[in-house]
């Protein structure tokens, strides 16, 4: 365990049945394609015959000129008109997945990340006032643990920094560096971890133990 200058304050203990499960690449491609399509923004979105506009007056009578039989010039076979059989706002794109599937994800790849030395726990963030420079100076002290050397470097989706609470200021601190991101840890998910290279988690003795009673809810 880390302070957020930098330096080592202690050692933590990981349950291992946290971060100590192997790869489950099979369950994490489940609970993270079903995640996406549950956040997924309709926008595809078409008439048919009886939306569009106009198309009230049959356009010549049934018989007698020759020509085919036509009720609406809205018909789908008709420019402007309507469209067969198109996409609408109303398809329902949502995949069930059980609650206890989504935390053991997520205790998939926090175990991956472990491994991979891509989890970083700090004892707290301490800033008095809202400062952009005050949160580069933390990101920079970071950067001189090996482990993550380059999380001030990367240029995207470097860190998320889950703190053990609500705190506005370090939020607001970090608000204009874009590649890292400050949250709440209990709004962590398989999909924000998997596509950011660090985790920084805060207070690791009450944040681990959050963590680990996830399960214990869900059963």
């Amino acid at each position: 365990m880390y302070d957020q200058s930098g330096k080592e304050v202690g050692e933590v203990k990981l349950p291992e049945n946290v971060f100590g499960l192997s790869w489950n690449a099979d369950l994490v491609h489940q609970v993270i394609t079903s995640m996406l399509s549950e956040s997924r923004t309709i926008y595809a979105h078409t008439k048919d015959r009886g939306q569009v506009r106009g198309g009230g007056k049959k356009p010549w009578q049934q018989k007698g000129l020759g020509r085919a039989r036509h009720g609406s010039t809205r018909s789908p076979i008709w420019v402007h008109g309507g469209i067969a059989h198109g996409p609408n706002g109303l398809k329902n794109y949502d995949r069930k997945v059980n609650k206890k599937m989504k935390i053991k994800a997520l205790y998939t790849i926090l175990s991956r990340k472990v491994r991979d030395n891509e989890i970083i726990f700090v004892d707290k963030f301490e800033i008095s006032k809202p400062k952009t420079k005050d949160a580069i100076e933390i990101l920079t002290s970071m950067s001189k643990i090996k482990a993550c050397s380059n999380i001030l470097s990367k240029k995207n989706n470097s860190a998320i920094i889950a703190l053990s609470s609500k705190n506005i200021v370090v939020e607001k601190s970090f608000a204009n560096i874009g590649n890292v991101e400050v949250d709440e840890l209990r709004n962590i998910n398989p999909v924000d971890l998997l596509n950011t290279k660090y985790l920084v988690i805060e207070n690791p003795t009450e944040s681990i133990k959050f963590i680990e009673n996830k399960m214990v809810k869900a059963k």
